[in-house]
């Protein structure tokens, strides 16, 4: 297959395409963005070590012919273009109108909603669509299925990634790394201040609803893992209430040191009235602001604390033999994993895409990771691909 890597020369689009330039179903590799030198360096650095033709292009998403036009020279597309909310819902629909299977890591829930209303178009059209392919979401939806497996009935089901906790580099947290490598501010910054902003798409009593993020959470967990967390718009709710049907709530988490999560909340309330955009906040998480940071230690006294909760996971309540219980998967050494999110990120879309080229994922359609992919796997392959993240169940 010849494979376009849209956002190819981006930090995690580099890792995905390098991980599936050693793909056997991929022939033709094309790394394009819409800096075509940063293109061109991508694509040199790939070539010297990869098995297939690896060549640039340039590539505007927003470009609707230029979209096109290269989609239709593609059998597959790689999409690491973000953030998605802006950029996502066009690009599959583009690519379900070329013939061009599909995948990405998006994570953001609203164009996920919308992606997957698309399903029938897709299934028309004969494509095969997988999104969310990365750590979250992507490997916190196959943890969800790992831990709801080892229940008889569930009831709630959540997935939690860490920000600033545990062994954690401030320099490579999920989903925040703050400035890309040309000092501008970050599509996934940006992407996560508009998750904590507004409403965010929850689950509550089996029922799908919107509420505003930044909501603590407190768990109970096998192992001795017991501390509180805080929901945050993501992509995992809206997919594991259609696969996994949880009777009770569904939500994701960050897993977060109090301090962090006073700031988020002073930016989620300026975010809210207006006084900041997602690029501006962004920037100011990057650079707080002292009267920002006054606010956020005044919160702080009356916020509770991660304790000892795993920073990886996905838990799931429910009942095992007629009893209530409750059940855990998380990834053995998770710091190891998520210590460059470029790797972390990049690496399970590389993957979950070797699954849609060889027809592991056979069904047309747009689909959450959870619904196509063979977790077994998966898993095996990604502690070859990472030693040591390893999945670890507790019940």
């Amino acid at each position: 297959m010849k494979l376009l890597a849209l956002g190819g020369a981006g930090a995690m689009g580099r890792v995905s395409a390098r991980v599936a330039a050693a793909l056997p179903g991929v022939h033709e590799l094309v790394i394009a963005d819409r800096d075509l030198d940063a293109a061109r360096c991508a694509a040199a650095a790939l070539a010297a070590g990869a098995p297939v033709p690896v060549r640039a292009s340039r590539v505007d998403v927003t470009d609707g012919p230029e979209l096109h036009a290269a989609l239709a020279d593609a059998d597959a597309v790689l999409n690491t273009v973000g953030p998605y909310y802006r950029y996502g819902l066009d690009v599959l629909r583009a690519a379900i109108r070329t013939g061009t299977h599909y995948l990405d890591i998006c994570d953001d829930w609203e164009p996920t909603v919308a992606m997957l209303e698309l399903d029938e178009e897709a299934r028309a059209a004969g494509v095969r669509a997988v999104l969310g392919a990365g750590a979250s979401p992507g490997v916190s939806n196959l943890l969800a299925v790992r831990a709801a497996a080892r229940l008889d009935t569930l009831t709630d089901v959540y997935t939690a990634w860490p920000v600033d906790v545990g062994s954690m580099p401030d320099s490579s947290r999920p989903d925040t790394s703050l400035r890309d490598p040309n000092g501008a501010v970050s599509a996934a910054a940006v992407h996560w201040m508009q998750q904590i902003s507004g409403t965010v798409a929850t689950v509550e009593d089996g029922r799908p609803v919107r509420r505003p993020p930044l909501r603590p959470v407190a768990l109970d967990l096998p192992g001795g893992h017991r501390g509180t967390a805080y929901t945050v718009g993501h992509p995992e709710p809206v997919t594991l209430h259609r696969s996994l049907r949880p009777g009770g709530d569904a939500a994701n988490l960050m897993v977060v040191s109090v301090g962090t999560a006073a700031y988020l909340g002073v930016l989620r309330d300026d975010l809210d009235a207006g006084r900041l955009t997602n690029e501006t906040a962004a920037a100011d998480l990057d650079r707080p602001t002292l009267r920002r940071t006054l606010r956020a230690a005044a919160r702080a006294p009356r916020m509770r604390g991660p304790g000892t909760l795993p920073p990886f996971f996905a838990a799931a309540t429910g009942t095992r033999d007629g009893r209530p219980a409750a059940a855990l998967a998380r990834l053995d050494g998770a710091e190891r994993f998520l210590a460059d999110m470029a790797e972390a990120t990049g690496v399970p879309a590389g993957l979950a895409l070797a699954q849609l080229l060889d027809g592991t994922v056979r069904a047309a359609g747009v689909h959450p990771p959870e619904a196509v992919i063979d977790g077994e796997r998966f898993f095996a392959d990604l502690a070859r691909e990472c030693p040591g993240a390893e999945v670890v169940e507790e019940l």
